[in-house]
Formats: C-alpha cells, structure tokens, sequence
C-alpha cells in the first residue's frame, strides 16, 4: 500500500543559523521516490522587544526585560515546520528605544543581504513596537524589492498570560510566505492585521489593537491561518529609494501653548542641527513668534523646516505653510519651510535625513515630501 509520509530534517543546527528543510516520501514504506517540496525559504532577523521579553509573572504587563532569542521563540512556534524552511540570524536583542543610527545600519546591511540571497523568498523581523514604525519606513525607503519584509512584534512580554508574541511572529512568517505579498513593500503583521510599513503607526501605548493607519486602511488581514489581502499588490503612491548615508542630525520639536520660541535658536546654534521637524498645533499651526524664529534659524543656519502636526492622522497642507510673514514692517519670503502632508513627525524625521543625506536643497526637499506625503 502506498504512503505519503513527511519528514523536516534539520541540516544545520548553528548556534546563529538554524535551516529547516522539508522533504516528501512517495512510495511504499520500503522503497520509491524522493524529491524535494518547492517551499518558501524565509529569513528571521531578531532585534529583541517586548516579544523577546520575560515577566516575573504571568500578569505582568510592564517593567519586563529582554530575555529571549529568536531561536527560543521560534522553538515555541511548533507548527512553523509545515510552512515554510527557516533561516534565523540575531544581530541585536534590545529594546527598540535604544535603536539608534548603529542598530539602524546593523539591520539594514542584514535586511539588505537577506533580500540580495535568491535563496530566500522573504524577510521577517522581530522588532519592539516603540519605534517599529520608524523602523519599517526608513527599510521601505532604502530597501527595494519585491520581496516581502514584514515586521511582527507584541505588546505583551512572553510570560503574559494570553502572550500575543507566538501568533503575531507565526502569522508575520505565514504573511511572508504567501506569494501575494509580493511587491507591497514594508509590511507590518500584529494582531491579525497586516498594514503598510510606510503609513502604519502606534496608536495606543498599552492595547493589543495599537497599529493603525485610520485614513489609509489596513491591507489585509488573517483569520484562521487564511490571509485576505484586500487590494491588489501595490507600493505607496510615489515611492522612492535613497542610498543610506550617515545620519544628518535631525530633531522633532513639539509644539504646545506657551512655547519657548528660543529652543528653536537654541538648536539651530548650538546643538547644529541640520534639519527640524515641528508637531505642529492643528495642521500647521505655530505662534507667529515661533515662525520668525524658525525663519532666521533657516536664514542664517539653512535650517529646513518641516511641518508636521501633534494628531495621528489628518495632513498638513502647503497652503498652511508661513511662507510670507511680517518681520520689523517688511515682508519676507520663508522658502525653506516644507508640509508634511500626511506624515507624522517621527517619519517626518526620517524622510528629512535621507534627503539631508542625498545632498538636496530646499526645493527638492519640498518636491519629496510632495510626491511622497501629499506635502511640500
């Protein structure tokens, strides 16, 4: 009688690189055929977070630390072997706060020799939520390809009763599996919901449901291990890629009542910034004391300014922009102030370092920030 039977051997059990390979045996139990299955071949990549993180009981929500690596989270993963062969490289294991440009650059150069491996079909990263966001633009704006790179982490630490760290990193590895994921871009899998790296942020500091994109939607989701993308593959209106350069120093400044319009001279002269970016009141709204002081910062220093704005969603429009103003009875031209549009400002940030990087000048800034936010 003939029998199907398969078997997943694991040819390398390095300490770093663990490979999974799934082979199939038709035939009788005494002899016939064997031949290899055309499975996906998906690359791992931990950088620690919350889904790398230990509680000292299972209530516990906050006040964890990183303590696991992606081999013992993928070993708690059991049904991971009938999906796809893994390999997985830990290049970090922190908290995503202490992402700086050496972590950036560290995961860069991994992501981008992962995607350069015809051997792989995608890239998973394992990354604390805090700042994924940033993370995931700064890949999609520096990585392109067609593979898909998705990004899975959790809000709750791995000894929480209810962890949601196993299924969103399962379902992160199913999404990167599945050949409709292909020529998306930067995704982002958590909590059943798959969202584009490029528009998704965090919305709430504690709950399960955190990742949202309002405006723009979510892309797809997964239910029962089925993933329901709803629109057909595309990339984000207007993208485009930079080389990744050294980081130009860039800060966020945030905007309230009362606000020190000497901060803004205080950064441009000697911190020497090379670039600000304002969370601006409403949808661009600064005090006029705020806007002659940027206007001399960008005079004198050639401080480019970008207008981003305090709420989740919404945009700020170029024809909110101080591009006149009155200072001293005379009316100035404040060219080197720029929209957002709908770009909030932590990505704002970004975006203005990798042109600050590829050398532009003002006006190619604004044309970025237009073509790629809706901005300018």
């Amino acid at each position: 009688m003939s029998t199907d039977t398969k078997e997943v051997v694991c040819d390398d059990c390095h300490t770093v690189f663990h490979i999974r390979t799934a082979r199939s045996y038709s035939g009788s139990s005494l002899g016939g055929s064997v031949s290899t299955l055309k499975t996906p071949r998906i690359k791992v990549i931990g950088t620690g977070g919350t889904i790398a993180s230990k509680g000292e009981s299972g209530s516990q929500t906050a006040g964890y630390h990183v303590d696991l690596t992606i081999e013992d989270l993928l070993s708690s993963i059991p049904d991971l072997s009938n999906v796809c062969e893994l390999e997985y490289e830990q290049i970090l294991n922190v908290d995503s706060k202490e992402f700086g440009e050496k972590e950036l650059l560290m995961l860069h150069e991994a992501v981008s020799r992962s995607i350069r491996d015809d051997s792989f079909d995608g890239v998973v990263i394992t990354h604390g939520t805090d700042t994924m966001e940033e993370t995931a633009f700064l890949l999609q704006l520096t990585v392109n390809t067609s593979k898909p790179i998705v990004m899975a982490g959790s809000m709750r630490p791995s000894t929480a009763i209810s962890a949601d760290g196993p299924m969103n990193l399962y379902q992160a590895i199913c999404v990167a599996c599945n050949k409709e994921s292909w020529n998306r871009g930067v995704l982002i899998a958590l909590n059943d919901q798959i969202g584009s790296g490029f528009y998704i942020t965090k919305s709430n500091a504690n709950s399960l449901d955190t990742f949202k994109s309002v405006i723009q939607g979510y892309l797809g989701n997964i239910v029962n291990n089925e993933i329901h993308y709803f629109f057909p593959a595309s990339k984000p209106t207007g993208i485009q890629y930079f080389e990744l350069a050294p980081f130009p120093k860039v800060i966020v400044l945030y905007a309230h009542q009362g606000f020190d319009p000497q901060i803004v001279r205080l950064c441009a002269s000697q911190l020497n910034v090379r670039g600000v970016v304002f969370a601006t009141m409403g949808a661009g709204s600064l005090s006029k004391e705020t806007n002659i002081e940027l206007y001399k910062a960008w005079k004198e220093f050639g401080t480019p300014i970008v207008f981003s704005k305090r709420s989740m969603d919404g945009m700020v429009p170029i024809a909110n922009l101080p591009r006149e103003l009155e200072i001293e009875g005379k009316t100035v031209q404040f060219d080197g102030c720029m929209a957002s549009g709908y770009l909030n400002p932590q990505k704002s940030r970004i975006l203005l370092q990798l042109c600050l990087g590829a050398s532009m000048k003002d006006r190619q800034i604004a044309d970025i920030f237009k073509t790629l936010s809706f901005g300018g």
